[in-house]
């Protein structure tokens, strides 16, 4: 098991949840050889803007690419990772669905934050903890280049959201700051925080890029009215009845693949 009973129960009360050696140096390394090429061929764009919604930001940079799995055979293995699914399935139950995943990078000194928002208010489930995002510290991840910060408990608070004017497409809302908390992670380390939780991440001040990786999962039994995300019946299914390994989603296997990808990695890097 992944988690202890008082690690679930502090995710049930405050929402959130965090591992520091979730993934071994050797994944690390391979996600981060990964993203370098993802960067490389030009896939991640810069979603920050001036202040207006619309205009590229002159001076600040927020690198995003959502989804990622069409565009590499290791990030669509990720989430088919054995300690992924336990993780997660202790968190939020079987069976377990592959929502959405994304990656943001922010380069020293010019990496912008993500203001704060509730994932549930994209994906709008009936209840906030039945689906939680898994975000990933692909480099260190600390105060000051910017790492993810959660309000505990904020789950039970459906915060207003509006326009965020430094994207140009998320939304944002205000809650409590004086209330949050920031998780600070070494490489490889995972924060699990559920659907209504409000989270940011504050800019990066240090010379070095720091990158975050995303994945999130629902519960299926709000897979049908759950918003957002992969279309309806494109959303891998984990475990469960449903659960083909991949076969159905992606046309071919990716149950077990993992480790393979992450070989193959390392031998071309």
């Amino acid at each position: 098991m992944v988690f202890s009973k008082s690690e679930i129960e502090q995710f049930r009360t405050e929402g959130w949840v965090a591992k520091d050696d979730f993934w071994s140096d050797r994944e690390v390394r391979a996600m981060r050889l990964e993203l370098t090429r993802l960067k490389a061929v030009g896939l991640l764009r810069n979603v920050a803007t001036d202040g207006d919604g619309s205009t590229p930001a002159s001076d600040k940079i927020n690198l995003q690419l959502c989804p990622m799995f069409p565009h590499s055979d290791l990030y669509r293995a990720m989430p088919f990772a054995e300690k992924a699914i336990d993780a997660v399935r202790q968190l939020i139950g079987d069976p377990v669905v592959l929502h959405l995943d994304q990656v943001f990078l922010k380069p020293g000194k010019q990496g912008l934050g993500t203001n704060w928002h509730q994932d549930n208010a994209y994906f709008q489930i009936d209840d906030p903890l039945k689906g939680t995002a898994m975000w990933t510290a692909v480099h260190e991840a600390t105060i000051a280049n910017g790492t993810i910060h959660v309000i505990p408990g904020s789950y039970r608070v459906q915060y207003e959201h509006s326009r965020d004017p430094f994207s140009d497409h998320h939304i944002r809302c205000y809650p409590p700051e004086d209330e949050a908390i920031a998780i600070e992670l070494p490489a490889g380390g995972v924060a699990f925080f559920a659907y209504g939780v409000a989270h940011c991440t504050l800019a990066n001040t240090t010379d070095k890029e720091r990158a975050g990786l995303a994945l999130h999962f629902i519960n299926g039994a709000l897979d049908a009215t759950a918003k957002s995300g992969f279309p309806l019946g494109k959303r891998p299914y984990l475990t469960g009845e449903a659960a083909s390994g991949g076969l159905n989603e992606h046309g071919l296997v990716i149950a077990g693949t993992w480790e393979r990808e992450v070989e193959a990695i390392l031998a071309s890097g």
